[in-house]
């Protein structure tokens, strides 16, 4: 499988007037298209800070970080938004939808920043919001929509743009047991079925259980790198 992402002896410092943390300690991996990622780790490992660094929403102290073959981590600020833009899909703890924009209108906001044509907006944001199972609610407010029906929202939106990967922080948090689990079936599902590449942070078992790929950090580096076998009935 090709890579999409090829990190090499990344390192990130955070540094304030009492104490420096080595928050990524030079950590090397790659990550293939289709993968479906689960990046795990106590509290205070660096699994957020990793995933944040390969989306560009932080910058490495040093090391290398490429994706789809460009180094992100030379990019200036302008370039990198633009490149998430295109590039990288986002799902966060806290679903960050527009709460004045219908799920519809949150779905097309991506596409619409992408400069597409509005036909192309419209098909793919009714694909999506169906794939996710909303497609009566496309027309609802976030605040009309339970917890697990935003976050699927969060979902198709961080698809619009056809990323070459999505980036999923702690997706489950604040999402009830069916919830999460309804939400972890479609993307499952979106996985396997349109090769969807997914990389979560987290510490929710069930993403774990269901994750083709365990990467495990201590203390900012790589304690283990495991490809369990998932051959079970639940894959």
């Amino acid at each position: 499988m090709q890579n999409i992402i090829e990190i090499k002896d990344l390192v990130k410092i955070f540094k304030d007037t009492v104490q420096e943390v080595r928050a990524v300690d030079h950590v090397s991996l790659n990550i293939s298209a289709g993968e479906f990622t689960a990046i795990v780790g106590p509290s205070g490992s660096g699994k957020t800070t990793l995933l944040n660094l390969i989306g560009g929403l932080d910058a490495p102290t040093s090391g290398s970080l490429c994706v789809d073959g460009k180094d992100i981590s030379q990019l200036k600020e302008r370039e990198m938004t633009a490149f998430r833009l295109h590039h990288i899909g986002f799902v966060f703890q806290a679903y960050n939808l527009i709460p004045v924009l219908t799920a519809k209108e949150n779905v097309a906001f991506v596409m619409e920043l992408q400069g597409r044509k509005q036909e192309e907006i419209d098909k793919r944001t009714t694909e999506l919001l169906e794939a996710v199972g909303l497609g009566d609610r496309m027309d609802s407010r976030p605040a009309k929509l339970s917890g697990g029906q935003q976050q699927r929202v969060a979902v198709a939106r961080a698809l619009a743009s056809m990323p070459k990967f999505v980036l999923a922080d702690e997706p489950t948090a604040n999402l009830d047991s069916k919830s999460a689990e309804n939400l972890l079936d479609i993307m499952v599902q979106l996985n396997k079925r349109e090769g969807v590449t997914f990389i979560f942070s987290t510490h929710d078992p069930r993403i774990v259980a269901k994750a083709r790929r365990i990467i495990t950090l201590e203390d900012g580096k790589v304690a283990s790198d495991n490809q369990p076998d998932r051959n079970d009935v639940n894959r």
